[in-house]
């Protein structure tokens, strides 16, 4: 199955048009938001991931702070891909993401953008780059799911 997905200079564009717009970038600090700090210890990642879940949707995702290209863009993909969706929905396209990037069999069907992310294995260095987003989220949700919200 070949898609514009196959194509690496579509895959930069995207990255670098998250990278340079990022959605949901910006904090609302509001107390029925839950936030998780996540900072790396091999780049300049140092971001604050933001979500409000009620009910079992996601219904808001923002970040803020530093972040090379890579955190920034799979960061900002991450918080389209996964607004508006049940948690079910958002565990399984985070596990299918986390598949990905460690080059693991996946669904790049419910990726969307994200997939622009599936080189990353490659350069191991950049996989905390392109996870420390989506694991501020994962910790989020499971959160939710202890408390049954």
């Amino acid at each position: 199955m070949s898609s514009m997905f196959d194509n690496p200079a579509i895959l930069r564009e995207l990255i670098m048009d998250h990278y340079k717009f990022p959605r949901n970038k910006g904090l609302v600090l509001l107390d029925n938001y839950k936030n998780v700090h996540m900072a790396s210890d091999s780049c300049i990642d140092d971001i604050t991931v933001e979500s409000l879940i009620e009910n079992g949707v996601i219904k808001d995702i923002k970040f803020d702070g530093v972040g090379c290209t890579i955190s920034t863009a799979s960061t900002s993909m991450m918080s389209e891909l996964l607004i508006n969706k049940t948690v079910t929905q958002a565990k399984e396209i985070i596990e299918n993401y986390f598949n990905m990037v460690e080059d693991k069999p996946y669904n790049p069907d419910i990726l969307q953008e994200a997939i622009s992310m599936k080189n990353v294995y490659k350069q191991a260095n950049r996989i905390k780059c392109a996870t420390i987003g989506w694991k501020a989220i994962r910790k989020m949700i499971l959160e939710s799911e202890n408390n049954n919200e």
